[in-house]
């Protein structure tokens, strides 16, 4: 391709219609842009307060409690303790969820599935103002899930891109503010230069999109902790990865002071012979974090991905005892929900017990934001790990 026409190719950064794509050419190779060119970052209609949102959910001793699972997911949390896979007791689990008295003091954002942001509780009340009175802001997944990658070493990608404007601009509607966005890199699968490609345009094209309709993007390219690697490796691929992400993030003109990002701490594999200490993690993680995240960046806010209740708590803990760029805190699925599933076991009688469970993890997480947690008094199950091979979400 001529270099005239790579040009034009840059200065769209738009070629993506229906799955199809054209990357850019990148720093350093044959083909260069005119000196003169200078990237211009879009003041959208939104900008205030795509910031303000950002600030707010990433404000001290809070983070974000995530409860996006599908509906097939959540089957699976629920046939852990015997129920049924139906709306109404999906309904049940997340108002007892979304009702707990006093969350707001240690939860600053809610991620949604499409089926609750619409739900209300059984007295009537939507689930989004049942947030908002504990002043946490609602999030909403947009993406439609991973499917394979042609072309790659059996990896995926995630889809979801066709249709997300208009999506975004009702779930806006309906009180959303921020939005997530989920795909994943396997560091057994390679990761091929294709799928990490694939990974940072697609989640460059929704942050764009999620901006442009007043949502903030959650950035989220999972690294996987499928795999027998030391540490050392997750940190070589992280790298790539956010260097890819954070390059067609600024070729899309978004944002970056609002934009939220949800990456996955830098450990050893899950099948590792040894494992890492907090302190550990915490060095590999911050120094990963440092290389490549611009400090415009208002909060980065950690995935758990299969640690256990204390492991994620902890670590995040240690990445808090010192001073940050950015905020650092959680955005939590199965490290705040576990204990409250085993107490809750679905009956009603169990809800009050289980909202305190819930309390508990996300004021140890709180703590451990601020850098002042201990996991003196933990139980037994909250250190058990949850970690599942090739997990979908």
């Amino acid at each position: 391709m001529a270099c005239s026409s790579m040009v034009k190719l840059n200065a769209a950064a738009s070629s993506w219609i229906g799955g199809q794509q054209s990357f850019n050419q990148r720093p350093g190779s044959a083909c260069r842009l005119p000196s003169h060119r200078v990237s211009v970052i879009r003041a959208g209609s939104y900008t205030d307060e795509l910031v303000q949102t950002a600030k707010s959910i990433a404000s001290p001793g809070r983070g974000i409690l995530a409860i996006d699972e599908s509906n097939a997911t959540c089957g699976k949390r629920l046939a852990s303790i015997g129920l049924d896979n139906t709306e109404t007791n999906r309904q049940a689990y997340r108002q007892l969820l979304l009702t707990t008295p006093g969350l707001g003091e240690y939860i600053s954002g809610s991620i949604l599935f499409e089926e609750t942001l619409y739900q209300s509780t059984t007295d009537g009340k939507n689930f989004v103002d049942c947030l908002r009175d504990e002043n946490i802001v609602p999030g909403i997944k947009v993406d439609k899930g991973l499917v394979p990658l042609p072309g790659s070493n059996n990896e995926s990608w995630c889809q979801g891109l066709d249709g997300l404007a208009s999506r975004s601009a009702e779930y806006y509607k309906q009180g959303a503010r921020f939005a997530k966005w989920r795909t994943v890199v396997s560091i057994p699968c390679g990761p091929s230069a294709l799928a990490v490609k694939e990974a940072a345009w697609g989640l460059a094209r929704y942050a764009a999109i999620s901006q442009d309709n007043g949502l903030v993007p959650i950035v989220e390219p999972e690294i996987l902790l499928d795999g027998d690697h030391p540490i050392e490796r997750t940190l070589e691929v992280a790298e790539q990865v956010w260097s890819e992400v954070f390059y067609y993030l600024a070729e899309n003109n978004v944002v970056f002071e609002g934009i939220l990002l949800k990456p996955s701490m830098v450990t050893p594999g899950a099948e590792h012979k040894e494992k890492a200490s907090p302190e550990n993690i915490a060095k590999y993680t911050l120094t990963m974090l440092k290389r490549r995240v611009p400090p415009a960046v208002p909060g980065i806010m950690f995935l758990s991905g299969g640690q256990s209740e204390v492991e994620a708590t902890l670590n995040l803990n240690a990445m808090n005892q010192s001073p940050n760029p950015w905020h650092v805190s959680f955005s939590y699925a199965r490290a705040l929900q576990n204990s409250v599933l085993k107490t809750w076991q679905g009956h009603p009688e169990n809800v009050e017990a289980a909202q305190k469970a819930l309390l508990i993890r996300a004021k140890a997480n709180s703590l451990a934001q601020l850098g002042k947690y201990s996991a003196e008094g933990e139980g037994e199950d909250a250190k058990k790990g949850m970690f599942v091979k090739g997990y979908t979400y």
